[in-house]
């Protein structure tokens, strides 16, 4: 048995059993609309959770179990979580940040952090006893649901837009999954919403309209990230945790982690969360002293995987408790970051990952982060997901004859590089 014990609202903190809630907490309606969220038996984690045995468990994000939803034996699982956090040495040095960091979240099954997600939510699906788990997406979270739902054998249904990279339509697809499309976004979640409600399906994302966020029991999912940096840095939190959001599924997540980490005194301090957006609703709603997200003018941009016009309370609430603030970033930094990163460390990722990665660039320009600071990015999905928008950016591979000398000229007109003489 897991140490869950019910739900609660972020907003006004009622409480209820768990359950098949995933409209959010019945009593905060329109604009105070509120995710719920997991809580558990604490005193009991207490008991059960010691850092000491770690090193005896799977290398996944379940080796961190009492701090999940599900029942062990209902756990769907390929392998998801501890992957690698890896220190950006020259970036950083470009940068000024000595102790800079990426948490690099490609290395997941579906080469994104929303395997964190779906891993718990399809769990709990399969404790529900549900036989069909559906979402609206444009891609990454897509992809995690459908194969988790292809490693639960549960039916998959995906509702999506026009006009996502072929590489996100072929992932989700090729698990299995039945993918329809909507002339727009919120188009996708007047069809989902009565198939939730008639047909009991499991949704995995956000279908609800003032925007919650996703299931709450897939998000707490992404307090394993919380956890791995805490490990990873030797049982301690960085000052910053920089993340790109769009409803903020993983930044509640991430934050809720280092709470409750913090709370049971596994770490002695908590960092701020930065969110990095496109267009600002978070920041919009900082600005204004708002206790709610309110919609922003958006348009198409490169970054499409975080290209929300509104966010969520949850995710506005885990900057306010952590003190942290909203950046806005142009798709021009994105995809500029995007090119650095993998030049300077190898490490090729989206650009709505890499969004973040320019937020820091941006705050530490402006002196808000000092250079002795420990800064982790978290890096949320594989810049294979979208390589036609990288490629347009990069020249044109020549063709060269095998001529010594045309191939001397050749490097230095298109790449600068000179060949050392004969």
């Amino acid at each position: 048995m897991s140490f869950l014990t019910g739900l609660k609202c972020l907003r006004c903190g009622t409480e209820y059993p768990p359950g098949r809630l995933f409209h959010g907490c019945p009593k905060c309606q329109g604009n105070k609309a509120s995710n719920l969220t997991p809580v558990y038996d604490y005193d009991q984690i207490k008991r059960a959770f010691r850092k000491e045995l770690l090193p005896e468990r799977p290398p996944t994000m379940w080796r961190y179990w009492e701090f999940l939803p599900p029942d062990k034996e209902n756990v769907v699982s390929i392998g998801e979580g501890m992957t690698p956090l890896v220190k950006c040495s020259s970036l950083g040095k470009k940068l000024g940040l000595e102790h800079l960091y990426v948490k690099d979240e490609s290395r997941n099954p579906t080469w994104s952090y929303k395997d964190r997600l779906a891993s718990p939510g399809v769990s709990m699906a399969v404790q529900f006893e549900a036989e069909v788990v559906t979402v609206s997406s444009t891609g990454n979270h897509g992809a995690a649901t459908a194969a988790y739902a292809a490693r639960a054998g549960l039916d998959c249904v995906i509702f999506t837009v026009e006009d996502p990279p072929v590489t996100m339509r072929t992932l989700m697809q090729s698990y299995g999954a039945k993918v329809v499309a909507t002339p727009t976004g919120r188009d996708r979640w007047k069809l989902m919403d009565p198939c939730v409600e008639k047909f009991g399906w499991i949704p995995m994302g956000n279908f609800t309209d003032p925007i919650i966020g996703s299931n709450p029991y897939g998000v707490d999912g992404y307090k394993t990230i919380a956890f791995e940096i805490c490990e990873q840095l030797g049982w301690r939190a960085p000052d910053k945790v920089v993340m790109p959001v769009a409803y903020c599924d993983g930044l509640y997540g991430c934050w809720k982690g280092f709470e409750e980490f913090f709370e049971l005194g596994l770490i002695d301090s908590k960092p701020q969360m930065i969110a990095a957006e496109p267009f600002g609703p978070l920041k919009n709603a900082l600005a204004k002293g708002l206790d709610y997200v309110e919609r922003v003018p958006a348009r198409p941009t490169v970054c499409f995987s975080v290209g929300a016009d509104q966010s969520s309370y949850q995710g506005l609430k885990a900057l306010l408790d952590s003190g942290g603030s909203a950046e806005v970033a142009s798709d021009k930094e994105a995809q500029d970051m995007q090119l650095e990163l993998a030049a300077s460390e190898g490490i090729y990722v989206e650009a709505s990952s890499v969004l973040a990665l320019s937020v820091v660039k941006n705050l530490r320009d402006e002196g808000r982060i000092n250079e002795d600071e420990t800064v982790v990015v978290v890096l949320t999905s594989s810049g294979l997901k979208d390589p036609a928008s990288t490629y347009e950016l990069l020249p044109k591979v020549p063709l060269v004859q095998p001529n010594m000398d045309e191939f001397r000229e050749i490097l230095a007109q298109v790449y600068g590089y000179i060949l050392p003489s004969d």
